[in-house]
């Protein structure tokens, strides 16, 4: 099979450089192409990510000795790909007329950015959850005015935690959710020599966080309606973002109030047998399973389980009833795998098979 040509926009941060090491040996796409700001385009990127790289392997070789593209050159780089990832650090409006400009240059953008999540014809994707949702393109290529530019997302990484584990349970009617998340910095695109404040300490406040976690669940859970998404009614969410002393993963403490509430058993076997789309199509980055329940009181930790099945696993624990809620429980996903880059390869494996990334012409 011929591979995809892949472009990174952005690739010079922390998403950008976790976009790298997940592609560089891709059986769908092939590294084609490293873009980034004015300052570092011209450079090779091994200089211009030169005390920067913060991943724990070295730099890929396909993409060390690349030369950095200026991200808004989208002519010429038009020429080099068949479709590209996004993960710019730039203001929300400008991050959004970038990404639109690329689509309606005829370059499909797969996102790691919020800025077009709340665009309705624009699908914000959780593979597993709402494959569906990849049917508003076509739509959104005529709003474009493009053939085959489009924009497809991958939702904010707090919610990648406990959305996943709350899916399977939405057929007994979830009423209220109330979910406090324990993020750790690298969400912040920081590592703890360039967060030292955060050392011994806990910052209550993460800017616009917890609306996306109370919004960005009910678009997951809506539906088309004449080419565009419409957000689900329920549940009511209430969520507080807690950044935490953590390098990876971000930790959900949930409660959940049902109209029919369910059995312990019940719940548990619903995580067990639930099966996605991306499992059933056996994408590259697709885990095994996808729910993970530990039975341990102390399950799951952050430093024990967020590599599971290479970072792309849910894991859920400490499921017991609530004095308030009907029940209670921990969640935990790795937010730069599953809640950042590898979950927007997952979207773009999606969508390859699919039929929406093609080779351009």
């Amino acid at each position: 099979m011929k591979k995809l040509k892949a472009g990174i926009v952005g690739a010079t941060g922390m998403v950008g450089q976790r976009f790298i090491t997940l592609i560089a040996d891709h059986p769908y796409f092939e590294l084609a192409l490293l873009a980034a700001s004015p300052s570092s385009a011209g450079k090779t990127y091994r200089e211009a990510v030169e005390g920067r790289w913060k991943m724990k392997t070295d730099i890929p070789q396909a993409a060390a000795e690349m030369t950095v593209y200026n991200a808004e050159d989208i002519e010429e780089i038009k020429k080099h790909v068949d479709f590209v990832f996004c993960a710019v650090n730039m203001p929300k409006a400008e991050t959004k007329a970038l990404e639109e400009a690329y689509a309606k240059a005829g370059i499909p953008v797969v996102s790691n950015n919020s800025a077009n999540r709340g665009e309705p014809d624009v699908p914000m994707l959780i593979p597993e959850i709402n494959y569906m949702h990849t049917a508003v393109i076509e739509a959104q290529k005529k709003r474009l005015g493009t053939e085959r530019g489009f924009i497809a997302v991958k939702p904010n990484c707090s919610i990648q935690s406990y959305v996943p584990a709350l899916e399977p349970l939405r057929k007994y009617g979830i009423k209220e959710v109330n979910v406090v998340t324990f993020q750790a910095i690298s969400g912040a695109g920081k590592t703890f020599d360039t967060f030292p404040q955060i050392v011994d300490n806990v910052i209550p406040y993460i800017g616009g966080e917890e609306e996306k976690s109370e919004k960005e669940p009910l678009k997951i859970w809506g539906r088309i309606e004449n080419g565009v998404i419409k957000n689900a009614e329920s549940p009511v969410i209430s969520a507080q973002c807690i950044r935490v002393p953590v390098s990876d993963g971000h930790l959900a403490a949930v409660s959940v109030k049902f109209e029919n509430k369910p059995s312990l058993e019940e719940i548990k076997k619903a995580w067990e047998n639930y099966v996605g789309e991306a499992q059933r199509l056996m994408l590259p980055h697709a885990p095994e399973k996808f729910i993970t329940y530990f039975d341990e009181p102390d399950r799951p930790q952050t430093n024990l389980d967020r590599e599971l099945y290479g970072g792309m696993g849910i894991s859920v624990g400490r499921l017991r009833e609530d004095s308030i809620f009907d029940y209670k429980f921990v969640c935990l996903s790795h937010n730069t795998l599953r809640g950042a880059a590898g979950g927007a390869v997952l979207c773009a494996e999606l969508l390859f098979k699919q039929g929406f990334l093609t080779p351009a012409k």
